[in-house]
């Protein structure tokens, strides 16, 4: 650990996004350092801060903030064909994230780090703060569950599950200071571990908190349980991985066919859970729309096209489905998009970020059962989902377990589980050109905005291989995340 690194965060941002609360707390840097931690009212501000921090900083354009994990997971799998248009082509090409000098690799390990310990110095000193003790309980909860969040993430990406005694990351536990000592790796069953005994600790904090429907970005028990199954199914606890996703979309419905087409851009969606709202004076981090919208004129990158294989695994009466369109645009044409997200107010580029949905919720639950045994129950589960969708139901034939994994990919799109999901289930990238694009069936027909046709080749995939050479592979090396050359050359205990 680098010292010096780990500080109060300052929030300097105008953080009217996330909830009208923000306009209404002081920032951190109103308060004086000894200060800071005595009322709980100024521990609201830090934690505030600290969520502004966590989405809204911007490392560069192409590291706006938390979510930008996100995008990179998912331009590394399978089913986005990233243009060479700027911002993920070397995340795509498998060429950056295992080498630590590079700012995206710092970047990550900045946030999540330093997200850690403003949560450690929360959970450490808010019991001495002055102020109502129900708001304590509050803070404090939620405090645990987004450090859980921080360490699932870091346990997502920075190590394989093969047997459980992989190391993976360090863990901290206490708030760090200038003298503060390097912690060894911790083993991924370790980090899991600390996560869910994060999780479990907020369960009681927050179980009289009710969250006003507006403030999603705000954690409460359906947050606190949806993180649960996911470190449940993470971890192989099949049983609690479904219990905590029935707990965590309770309450949520799916949302119909129509609202899925309506362009993935507003927290009040019925199935959304957890999400960081955005407003056009708090809109940093909409600028993720600008890769992951390739619709709207004013999206300036739209570089997350779609594998035109992705097109396959759905059935034309599916409500998915008609997000699909082919590129018209002069320099992009031939490759397919898929119009899951647009900007909500595309004048003002503003667009509401998804955490947490309720079918992710069912997709846990039919893999836990699944895993467990239980096929009748996954099955279940998988078929509430794929009807909502207007998908033909799983009826039997072929691998149950490997439908619902399908349908992770198809459901979740663009929200960030495709690299995490390969890394876990030990899959395997797989990128194929588009036909032969020399024969005449990788040939389309594009409809200009002037009525002409035009025949032009189909776009897929431009990176195929690893950039060894070599196919993709399961467990490869290229799939995990670099720890920064800032935290190999100041921690000497890392790898002991």
């Amino acid at each position: 650990m680098k010292k010096n690194l780990f500080i109060i965060i300052i929030a300097v941002f105008a953080l009217g996004s996330c909830s009208k609360d923000f306009l209404e707390t002081k920032p951190t840097n109103a308060v004086p350092d000894d200060e800071v931690f005595n009322t709980v009212d100024n521990v609201e501000t830090v934690i505030n801060g600290t969520w502004a921090y966590m989405f809204e900083e911007f490392f560069t354009y192409a590291v706006p903030g938390y979510k930008s994990i996100h995008l990179t997971s998912d331009a590394m799998g399978s089913d986005v064909a990233v243009t060479t248009v700027y911002g993920l082509r070397d995340s795509y090409g498998f060429t950056e994230m295992t080498d630590n000098t590079k700012n995206r690799v710092n970047a990550f390990w900045t946030i999540l780090y330093k997200v850690i310990d403003n949560c450690n110095n929360i959970i450490a000193r808010i019991d001495n703060a002055t102020g109502d003790d129900s708001k304590k309980q509050r803070i404090k909860g939620q405090a645990y569950a987004l450090r859980a969040n921080c360490y699932l993430t870091l346990a997502s990406y920075y190590q394989f599950n093969r047997t459980g005694t992989e190391k993976a990351v360090p863990i901290y536990l206490e708030p760090t200071s200038a003298t503060s000592v390097g912690k060894p790796k911790s083993t991924i069953t370790q980090v899991y571990q600390q996560v869910i005994a994060d999780l479990q600790k907020a369960l009681p904090l927050l179980k009289d908190y009710e969250r006003n429907p507006a403030q999603k970005w705000k954690i409460d028990l359906n947050v606190v349980n949806g993180l649960l199954a996911r470190a449940y199914l993470y971890n192989h606890q099949w049983t609690q991985a479904i219990s905590s996703a029935v707990a965590a979309r309770s309450g949520y419905p799916l949302m119909s066919g129509d609202d899925y087409n309506k362009g993935f851009n507003d927290l009040n969606n019925v199935e959304w859970i957890w999400a960081h709202g955005q407003t056009p004076n708090q809109s940093n981090a909409s600028y993720n729309f600008h890769y992951l919208d390739v619709s709207t004129p004013a999206a300036y990158y739209q570089s997350f096209m779609a594998d035109p294989y992705f097109k396959n695994f759905f059935d034309s009466a599916d409500a998915r489905f008609r997000l699909f369109d082919w590129d018209t645009l002069p320099d992009q044409e031939g490759y397919l998009r898929y119009k899951k997200f647009r900007f909500r107010d595309a004048s003002a580029l503003v667009g509401d970020l998804v955490l947490m949905r309720s079918a992710e919720m069912y997709l846990i639950e039919a893999e836990a059962y699944t895993r467990n045994g239980n096929n009748a129950k996954g099955a279940e589960a998988l078929n509430a989902l794929r009807t909502a969708r207007n998908a033909v139901p799983y009826k039997g034939g072929g691998s149950l377990l490997d439908s619902i994994l399908i349908e992770r990919r198809k459901e979740l799109w663009g929200e960030g589980f495709a690299l995490s999901d390969i890394i876990r289930t030990g899959g395997t990238v797989v990128r194929k050109p588009f036909l032969s694009y020399t024969g005449e069936d990788s040939i389309i027909n594009v409809i200009r905005a002037d009525g002409s046709t035009l025949k032009v080749a189909a776009q897929g995939h431009l990176t195929l291989k690893q950039p060894d050479g070599q196919p993709f592979t399961a467990y490869s090396p290229y799939y995990l995340f670099a720890i920064p050359i800032s935290e190999v050359q100041n921690n000497p205990n890392l790898n002991n």
